[in-house]
């Protein structure tokens, strides 16, 4: 089946099983090994993408979902003004030692401060509850969204 959607800005065609997972063809198809395969059950949040506009877990998405749909990965993030003051507040606030996890709570992140500028602890803890970290721990990572959403005034 031929599955045609917008992957990081851009139009994109794949031919493969309509069952297959997003995060394969991500990473198989399109060599995008942002998104990563820890839990394979949409627990861990490692494989998150931005698909028209929400967070998902590109393990739980079958391709054939995509078709005409807009697929924002880590490195398509990573080419935007947010993305470097999110990485900046994830240095000053120590977020981030072995790295694994970070693609995903920086997706997850993205998708909240998109619809929430200005989230209290609270919205931060419920946006990222969706991710496992076992390095930093969480308070470092709530610190660098809060600092973020700081520098960041009038980005998202």
């Amino acid at each position: 089946m031929k599955i045609t959607f917008k992957l990081n800005g851009e139009q994109v065609s794949v031919e493969t099983l309509p069952t297959m997972r997003l995060l394969d063809v991500l990473r198989e198809e399109f060599g995008l090994i942002g998104v990563k395969e820890a839990c394979g059950e949409g627990e861990c949040g490692a494989c998150a993408v931005i698909m028209d506009g929400r967070l998902v877990h590109s393990c739980l998405v079958p391709v054939a979902a995509v078709n005409g749909s807009e697929i924002l990965t880590i490195e398509g993030y990573r080419e935007t003004e947010r993305h470097k003051v999110l990485m900046e507040a994830f240095a000053e606030a120590g977020a981030v030692q072995c790295g694994f996890c970070t693609p995903g709570f920086v997706m997850a992140i993205e998708a909240l401060l998109r619809r929430n500028p200005h989230p209290n602890e609270d919205e931060i803890k419920e946006a990222i509850s969706g991710n496992i970290c076992r390095c930093t721990g969480y308070d470092m990572i709530i610190d660098a969204v809060k600092i973020a959403a700081k520098k960041g005034e009038g980005l998202w």
